[in-house]
């Protein structure tokens, strides 16, 4: 089989680079029938994904008026078959644009629906539905509602953006100044703030996959996370079988379609939820070595139209560590001139300290 072209956005974050490191652990694994050709694409000639990548492509920000039309047109001129979406900046620009997309590039965004991300983006509107729908979510409030939640909950508190980006403005406020504080440092910054119960225990995030039909769970695995500065830094890969129920079940009511990252905590023997992600997870290589391959698992359903049901995985402990790309400082000026650049002529390389 040909190699499939696929483009990976936001080459310069931590969930394309994992898109990407699990397509390539695709490209390796010699029983996979499925090999990729990778498009990384972003704003930034400093992204290392672009260097990494079979090709990288410099475009607009996702807030540019001409955003589409330049992915459309990309699509287009590399015969690219399914988009990967690897910032929550663009999760919503390019799912309101998926059926155009589709319509003028034959491309596939791999994104759910627009209403599924609405939701799910927003952590207000996820509670809400949570609660309509009887499932175990941190309990939250409003702004408006502070000074109830505080006595009802007590400190401390969790103060955080109803939009997802991760652990910026993530606060946890001890008292009434610092929860003051936190909600006016997220205003400032142009967004909406939720309250949360602030929930201790060992944390867990799920990756599951949902058939194209939205009826159909491909896989789900679960991760104990240790987490340093925002992101999962050392894992433990086992079964987790409560903590993985509670998240495909959620995963079917949401309606969801390909995947979906679940993040809870185990509070006794109850998994609440406390923040869902409507995409690939930074973790999908975690997940991939393991056995559930989530990039490829979605791309062989929604483009192939494959069958796709993975139930066993491999139990692990991974430990992350910083490693460096290095490019030719010739490379770099001729990207930024050019706008491109390709994996087979930019000379780029790691080293393999360890």
């Amino acid at each position: 089989m040909a190699r499939q072209t696929v483009l990976v956005t936001s080459t310069g974050s931590v969930v394309a680079q994992g898109i990407i490191k699990s397509l390539n652990l695709a490209n390796d694994g010699k029983d996979n029938p499925v090999k990729y050709r990778i498009i990384g694409a972003d704003m930034s000639p400093n992204a290392p994904g672009l260097y990494r990548s079979d090709n990288g492509i410099l475009i607009p920000p996702a807030s540019s008026p001409d955003y589409i039309d330049n992915l459309i047109k990309l699509c287009r001129q590399r015969g690219v078959k399914a988009i990967f979406v690897g910032s929550d900046d663009e999760l919503l620009t390019i799912a309101a644009a998926q059926t155009q997309i589709e319509r003028e590039a034959s491309t596939k965004a791999l994104v759910g629906s627009l209403d599924l991300i609405s939701i799910a983006k927003d952590k207000w509107k996820t509670y809400e539905f949570c609660q309509i729908n009887d499932m175990p979510y941190a309990a939250s409030a409003l702004p408006s509602n502070r000074e109830e939640f505080a006595r009802e909950f007590g400190f401390p508190l969790v103060v955080k953006p109803r939009e997802g980006y991760g652990s910026v403005h993530f606060n946890i406020a001890k008292n009434k100044e610092e929860l003051d504080f936190s909600i006016q440092a997220i205003e400032r910054a142009g967004w909406q703030a939720v309250i949360q119960e602030y929930l201790a225990g060992e944390e867990f995030t799920t990756g599951v996959t949902v058939d194209t039909s939205g009826k159909k769970i491909m896989s789900s695995i679960s991760i104990k996370k240790i987490i340093k500065h925002g992101q999962t830094y050392k894992a433990f890969v086992d079964d987790f079988d409560l903590i993985r129920g509670s998240a495909e079940k959620f995963a079917s009511k949401l309606g969801a379609k390909g995947a979906i990252n679940i993040q809870a905590k185990l509070q006794g023997d109850k998994p609440i939820m406390f923040e869902v992600n409507p995409r690939f997870s930074a973790t999908c290589p975690i997940r991939a070595v393991a056995g559930i391959n989530e990039p490829d698992i979605v791309f062989r359903n929604t483009i192939l139209e494959e069958e796709v049901n993975i139930k066993t995985y491999r139990r692990l402990f991974c430990m992350r560590y910083w490693n460096e790309v290095y490019i030719p400082m010739s490379t770099y000026e001729k990207t930024v001139a050019k706008g491109e650049t390709r994996k087979d002529e930019n000379r780029s390389f790691t080293k393999n300290y360890f």
